[in-house]
């Protein structure tokens, strides 16, 4: 849902449904994760919302005239999207995994090994390549992509992390999007698409943190 603070718009905190009985103590964290953040995408409209503010704020309605060619942009938009919170979420995922140990003084979470994150990792695209029903080489574009989210993420943090209010971020979305979106108007592109990106790793974040705590429910159910 969005609701509009300070005259922007910005989603919600996530509702997340509480899964019962023995939902709860069988969690596919990866499969859990791709529908959560699938369903997520499609919900709040962010890419929708995204270009009709930016075809508004800066008269940009050429980009909308012709219905498929606006189809076709939705789409490779709606895909950089989900490398996008694909990326954040996975990003969590390996850095805040469940906590180890149990009772009252409970451990600080660490991070994954690096085999355990791999193996959710593989999990995690190969339940996005069945709910998004991707052939063999569809799902090895996104996977190639992702890597270079990946990658260029890794390199940046230090940037990300201190980068200023309504500046446009150092990220690979925002980059792509820009150029895709209107690359005559770059600069302006880039700012609307920073946006976008703090709604799309707000709603990774969101989605992340549910899965985890899902699991980690279902791993005390478990010992008791």
């Amino acid at each position: 849902m969005v609701i509009e603070v300070g005259g922007e718009q910005r989603i919600a905190p996530l509702q997340v449904p509480m899964m019962a009985g023995d939902k709860l103590t069988k969690v596919d964290a990866p499969g859990e994760l791709v529908l959560r953040l699938t369903e997520g995408l499609q919900r709040e409209r962010i890419v929708p919302r995204f270009v009709d503010s930016y075809v508004v704020e800066h008269g940009r309605h050429a980009l909308q005239v012709h219905a498929s060619l606006y189809r076709d942009l939705l789409d490779l938009l709606r895909r950089e999207a989900l490398l996008a919170v694909a990326a954040r979420a996975l990003e969590i995922t390996y850095a805040e995994p469940l906590s180890s140990g149990g009772g009252k003084a409970r451990a600080k979470p660490r991070p994954m090994l690096r085999k355990d994150a791999a193996a959710f990792r593989r999990k995690f695209l190969a339940a996005l390549t069945r709910q998004q029903k991707w052939s063999a080489g569809e799902a090895l574009d996104f996977q190639t992509d992702l890597q270079t989210y990946e990658d260029l993420l890794a390199r940046n943090i230090s940037v990300r992390r201190n980068r200023k209010p309504f500046e446009a971020a150092n990220h690979p979305f925002v980059d792509r999007c820009a150029f895709l979106l209107d690359s005559s108007f770059l600069e302006k592109a880039r700012v609307a698409a920073s946006r976008a990106l703090n709604d799309l790793e707000t709603l990774a974040a969101q989605v992340a943190g549910s899965v985890l705590h899902a699991q980690e429910t279902a791993e005390e159910r478990r010992k008791h």
